[in-house]
C-alpha cells in the first residue's frame, strides 16, 4: 500500500470540515447511502462488463473502509 503525506493545508482543511460541518458518524452514513445507491444504480440500469464489476467492487470495498475509518460500525458486536 502506498502512503501519500497530505500537505498542510489539506490536512487544515479537513480538520475544518469534520470539526465545523460534520460528525465522523454523518459522513460516513452518507458514504455509505451514497456507495449504495451509486452501486445499485449502476448494476440495475446497464449491462456489466467483467472488468466493470472488478473496478465497481473495488469502489465499493474502499468506500466502505473510509465510512468505517470515520464511524467503526461493521466491527460492532
Amino acid at each position: 500500500m502506498s502512503k501519500n503525506n497530505l500537505s498542510k493545508e489539506a490536512e487544515t482543511r479537513l480538520m475544518t470540515f469534520f470539526n465545523n460541518t460534520v460528525t465522523p458518524e454523518q459522513i460516513a452514513k452518507a458514504i455509505r447511502q451514497v456507495n449504495f445507491v451509486l452501486a445499485l444504480g449502476l448494476i440495475r440500469e446497464h449491462e456489466t462488463h467483467q472488468q466493470e464489476i472488478s473496478k465497481l467492487e473495488n469502489s465499493f470495498f474502499w468506500l466502505n473502509e473510509l465510512a468505517e475509518i470515520l464511524n467503526p460500525y461493521l466491527d460492532v458486536e
